[in-house]
């Protein structure tokens, strides 16, 4: 069969995230299967026109319970199965059960998808699935002109309008003319495909999204087996479901095909990346995966005592699954209980983790200060979220730095490693694990909402790869008198020996009063307490780290932008799009935010101007303002949604001009 190739001018949505042309950008070349094969494949004569893409941007949108977020997972798991790059959004309702129909409801999973390296979900959707009202209403304010708009007409009731504010129908009253505006009536067809599976109209109407999904698999060109395969297994206990749902999968995918609503399908090519195994992956699942590997790296059993909280639930959810791994979870009544349980593990020998969010760590404070006493190994996972208090549970923030930093009582120095991808979280979790085991001191892994929910393609690396970790353990006594003493130093690291109780010979006291130096006798001696707590934040200071690179390709950039965690992915795509049109812009990014990279101060000091982008108020130009004394300009956003590379492009070109007019003067 000879597919034909489109060459005309497609959608203009580019959002300039990484500097290259557009999703809107037709380009013509050579073409994919143009779907599935087998009884319900189209037939020959029956072929669309195809347009090339190098990327398109597609969000789902609707009530939470009409499977936005599956029908993105599983559009998700196909793109990435078929080779391209990719990145997601998800964004959740902050209620648990929203009023249906309503603003508040509306949940949507965007996906950016393309034949190149890519590291945003995207500023803007070339492409709207919308449900109901809501879903539209609250939506159409992120699509660029010309966008494409696929809505259920059949939820387009006068009572659906009026419930989300609106006097007429947009479909109907002109308000979206500058959108490719596609009326499909999702339910009925549903409803049609389904008439014969013996369901109950209700739960025939459920499959609407595997309806819908099935259209967008037809428009590009998505593989469709795994998504099959997929339904039989969640569903293998409801046959009848299964093949309901699979109906309405292919029901879709042949209106495609058949309508004359769809004049052309488009192309997106896989991905040029580098040679290895990949799978999709989430930034929950890296850590999780991240974590199991520290186990199996150190030899030490994996404990996680933890308390459910979102957006850290799903890390507890899937180390439950790995007892063959010799992974052990409790799921505990409270915070407290969670890191207790976990810091008397790491006493007893495990790789000690607790997982939570900001408020958790409140709750969880004082324990970590016990932890910093005792000098034992203990990873505190912080899935950071919108605060203070309850605040955006279901959207993300980066507004933890400043208390796992200082949030303790005395002088509690803790160490922090923040993943700056979804994939990265694997490595920040071994690095982690690295520092806490290697200076015996507890550690913060600050992730967040963005990273923890979004997914990419993830190079699954060889165990050999792995760096090791030694817990070395302590073997005997360690005095030439036979004495054993507890917090008798290792010169290098200034750790502490790991005691395993019930050792012959290496009984020891624990607890939270201040120890004596060399015997961890309890002292009140006000000298050894300042030379106590000089020496567990020289450990921390001393702490080795690689030092941090900086991208400046021409050398000869005044502006640096330096960013921490989950904005790696806006700020490298900005720093791309103002690179591509013209401009020298340095970037650095930080993954240890204590102890700094030792060349940092250098590093700040060599460029005229600082930016630092962050989702908080300034938390870590602050630090750095305070710690080297560089002039760090500020650029913040509280959203509870990532930054637009666009937006971020914008800042850092008024900071280039800002320093040219400076120059004029």
């Amino acid at each position: 069969m000879t597919s034909q190739v489109d060459q005309s001018e497609a959608v203009d949505g580019s959002d300039g995230d990484e500097g290259r042309s557009g999703p809107g950008e037709g380009r013509s070349g050579p073409t994919a299967p143009a779907g599935p094969t087998g009884p319900d494949a189209p037939q020959p004569g029956r072929v669309k026109p195809i347009r090339r893409l190098d990327r398109v941007i597609i969000r789902f949108a609707g009530d939470s319970g009409d499977g936005m977020q599956l029908t993105g997972d599983r559009f998700t798991s196909e793109t990435a199965s078929f080779g391209n790059d990719l990145s997601t959004l998800p964004n959740f309702p902050a209620e648990i059960r929203a009023p249906a129909g309503t603003l508040p409801g509306v949940s949507s999973f965007q996906l950016h998808f393309a034949d190149h390296d890519i590291l945003t979900p995207g500023d803007a959707p070339n492409v709207l699935v919308a449900m109901n009202p809501a879903a539209l209403k609250a939506n159409v304010p992120d699509l660029p002109r010309g966008a494409e708009i696929i809505v259920n007409t059949d939820e387009f009731t006068k009572r659906a309008l009026a419930k989300v504010g609106y006097a007429a129908d947009p479909l109907a009253d002109g308000s979206l003319e500058a959108y490719h505006l596609h009326k499909v009536p999702l339910t009925t067809l549903t409803l049609e495909a389904l008439k014969d599976s013996g369901l109950a109209r209700k739960d025939a109407e459920r499959a609407k999204n595997m309806f819908a999904l099935g259209l967008l698999s037809w428009m590009y060109h998505r593989p469709t087996h795994g998504t099959e395969t997929f339904l039989r297994g969640k569903f293998a206990k409801k046959p009848q479901i299964a093949e309901a749902n699979i109906i309405a999968f292919r029901a879709g995918w042949n209106f495609g095909e058949t309508t004359e609503s769809f004049a052309v399908s488009y192309e997106v090519a896989p991905a040029k990346l580098p040679a290895g195994r990949y799978r999709n992956i989430s930034g929950n699942l890296a850590l999780s995966y991240g974590l199991i590997a520290a186990s199996r790296r150190s030899g030490l059993p994996l404990y996680l005592g933890s308390y459910p909280i979102t957006p850290a639930s799903d890390i507890l959810h899937e180390l439950s699954k790995h007892k063959n791994f010799g992974v052990r979870t409790f799921q505990a009544e409270d915070e407290i209980a969670g890191i207790g349980a976990a810091l008397g593990a790491a006493f007893g020998g495990a790789l000690g983790v607790t997982t939570t969010s900001g408020p958790g760590i409140a709750l969880k404070s004082e324990t970590i200060g016990l932890a910093v006493s005792l000098e034992l190994p203990l990873l505190i996972v912080d899935i950071q979220r919108g605060g203070p208090s309850t605040g955006l549970p279901t959207k993300t923030e980066q507004a933890d730095l400043l208390q796992a930093m200082f949030g303790r009582n005395g002088e509690a120095p803790v160490p922090i490693v923040a993943p700056a991808t979804p994939a990265e979280c694997f490595d920040a979790a071994l690095e982690a694990a690295r520092i806490a085991v290697t200076y015996r001191t507890p550690v913060f892994l600050l992730s967040d909402g963005y990273l923890a929910n979004g997914s990419e393609p993830w190079r699954i690396p060889e165990v050999g790869e792995l760096p090791a970790i030694d817990p070395d353990f302590a073997a005997g006594p360690n005095r030439e008198d036979g004495a054993f003493w507890p917090y008798q130093r290792d010169p290098q690291t200034l750790a502490r020996p790991w005691a395993l109780p019930g050792t012959p010979g290496l009984e020891h006291r624990i607890g939270g009063i201040e120890k004596q130096d060399g015997t961890g006798n309890i002292s009140y001696d006000p000298a050894n307490h300042d030379f106590m707590v000089r020496t567990r934040q020289a450990k921390v200071d001393g702490i080795t780290v690689p030092p941090v690179e900086v991208d400046d390709p021409s050398g000869e950039a005044r502006v640096l932008v330096l960013g921490w965690g989950s904005t790696y992915g806006p700020i490298t795509a900005a720093v791309r799009r103002v690179r591509a049109d013209g401009g020298e812009i340095a970037q650095a990014h930080l993954r240890h935010l204590n102890p700094f990279p030792a060349n940092l101060g250098t590093v700040l000091r060599s460029y005229d101007k600082v930016i630092v982008p962050e989702m908080n108020l300034g938390q870590l130009a602050l630090l750095v303002r305070a710690k080297y004394l560089v002039d760090a300009e500020s650029y913040n956003q509280v959203r509870g949604l990532p930054f637009k590379a666009a937006q971020l492009a914008d800042v850092l070109w008024a900071a280039i001009g800002t320093l040219d007019e400076e120059d004029h003067r």
